[in-house]
Formats: structure tokens, sequence, C-alpha cells
């Protein structure tokens, strides 16, 4: 006999929670330390979902877990409402207690050493109940993290151009170059930026967004080619492989004092106006429960950093 829809069984969150982890990762081990359950409880979580549902999710073989053509269209589903319920959870935070619990904030690496320190001074100050937790990746993975509910608001550079994501800008900031001492280039002011079309310039490794913006400044000096022979995965890396006289590079202004304090064997050159710029922001998503509360932080990191050699954006 079929129960009616009052008497179904209802699947719980839990059992849902491990069927969208397996979903995403397509394999037991990987998604039961995803969420921090052991693997025989996730496996019954999944079978258990199966039961209620009277569907097959998964088809598993001892190689590999694959979902089912009911799972595909049921996992979407998942998703949705373990985004609805974690929405829910955030809404009811917000309006319980402004600038309290925790923030997933997410960070580029050519941003996090330099802004950081007003960030968390800042929080500490003004937001002292808000537990910051803070997570350095690169712009697709915080993307990804953001979309996915693992963050909650980004620090990087823009524009995105991603639909969904709204951006709360912060401030503007011009890019230097940073030349071995017996560059020609070396100490000047006004710098075309046509100079660049003959420079050795030394980029940061693939993924990083300052590879392409740097890459995106040479195509707009009349380069075609990709300047790279060196590449290095931080910034600390890339500018002391000037001091050894490898090449040149470009530095965002508020890098400069910290990267350029390690060595004396670097100069800086400013480059004529309008000087090639990068802009940072804060992202959330649109809709974001705690809107309101991202962009008074906004604000207040504006007027924390008016300090710094950028131009902040009121």
């Amino acid at each position: 006999m079929t129960m009616s829809n009052g008497k179904r069984r209802q699947p719980s969150l839990a059992q849902l929670r491990a069927f969208a982890a397996v979903a995403e990762h397509l394999h037991f081990r990987d998604a039961a330390a995803a969420i921090g359950m052991s693997q025989p409880a996730l496996s019954g979580a999944v079978s258990a979902l199966e039961e209620t549902l009277g569907v097959t999710l998964l088809e598993r073989t001892t190689r590999k877990v694959l979902l089912s053509p009911a799972g595909e269209r049921l996992a979407v589903r998942a998703k949705a409402v373990l985004d609805a319920v974690g929405a829910l959870l955030e809404e009811a935070e917000a309006v319980r207690a402004p600038f309290t619990g925790v923030l997933r904030l997410g960070v580029i690496p050519t941003v996090a050493p330099y802004l950081l320190p007003a960030v968390l001074r800042l929080v500490h100050e003004r937001y002292p109940h808000l537990d910051l937790q803070v997570h350095e990746e690169q712009t697709a993975n915080l993307i990804d993290g953001l979309n996915s509910g693992r963050l909650d608001l980004l620090l990087l550079a823009v524009p995105l151009g991603v639909p969904g994501i709204v951006e709360l800008p912060l401030f503007d900031e011009d890019f230097v170059l940073v030349t071995p001492l017996d560059h020609w280039l070396g100490g000047r002011e006004g710098i075309p930026r046509e100079a660049l079309k003959e420079l050795n310039l030394l980029l940061l490794d693939e993924g990083h967004c300052l590879r392409d913006q740097a890459l995106d400044i040479c195509r707009e000096a009349g380069r075609e080619d990709a300047p790279v022979t060196t590449t290095a995965a931080g910034l600390s890396t890339l500018v002391q492989l000037v001091a050894g006289g490898l090449g040149c590079t470009l530095l965002p202004r508020t890098a400069l004092r910290l990267e350029t304090a390690r060595s004396s064997q670097l100069l800086t050159g400013y480059f004529a106006d309008p000087a090639p710029t990068r802009r940072v922001a804060f992202a959330m998503r649109a809709g974001a429960a705690r809107s309101t509360e991202y962009e008074e932080l906004a604000g207040a990191l504006r007027e924390a950093l008016r300090t710094l050699p950028v131009r902040v954006l009121d």
C-alpha cells in the first residue's frame, strides 16, 4: 500500500549531506574526510537515504563509485536543500547578533601579506566577537569556495565577471617596476608603458590573477609575446630573482615596501600617468544573508587603508 504524503518518511540532513559529499567526490574515503564522518557511517547514511527515497542513488564497484541516473538528478536537489538550510542558519545568526559567529574570509596570495594586518587589526578592535577564519587560495578556488558555501567573503583583485557574485570595491593601486641595481630603468619616474615591450619580465606561476594582470598590461603596451622565461610561486621569490639579476617584475604598490626591504640590490621605477593599476574588492554571494555586515565591514576597511599607498574608493 502506498503511504500518503503526510506519513512518508523524510530524509535527514545527515543523509543528504553524506550523499552530496559522495556525489561531489565520487569516492567514499574523500567524501567522508570532507564532512568529518567515518566511511562506515557515510556508507550507512547513503544506504539509509536510498531506502527512504526508494531509489538507487549510486552504482558501487570495487574500484569506483558512480551516480545512477536517479542519483544524477537528486544530487542537484540535495545540494539545493543543504544550501537552503545553510542560508537559513546564516540568516538566523545574522539576525541574532551582527558581527558574531564565524566569518570565513578567502584571500588571494598577492593581497594577503599586505592587507591582512589591517583587516585583522580592524576585526580585533571593532568586531571582537567575530570569529574570523582566513583561507589563502588562488582566485579560481576562492570563487568555487564562495559559490559552494565553503567561504563567506572574498578579498581579491577584480573584476571577476562571475554571475551571482557581488563586488564591493575597496581601492585602486598602481603597479611599479622593480629592477636590479644596474638596470637602465631602475629608480626612474615617468616610465612609458611601451618600455615593457623590451623587458625580460618575470611573472608568477599560472593560476595567479596577478600574472594575468601583468600579461594584460604587456599586451596594452603593444607586446604580443608572453615574456615568460622564469616564473615563481610567490612575490617574495619573484623579487629575489630580480635582485639576482634575472630580470624585472611588476609589483602592486601595497607589496613594495615589504618585498623590497629584504634586498639592497633593487631599484623601483614608476610609470607615467595613467599608471597600470589593479582594483581590490570584497566579493560576496548575491543575496547573502549577511550582506549588510559585509558592506559595513567594507566601509570600515576603506577607512583603515587610507594610510596605504592606494586610492580608496568611497
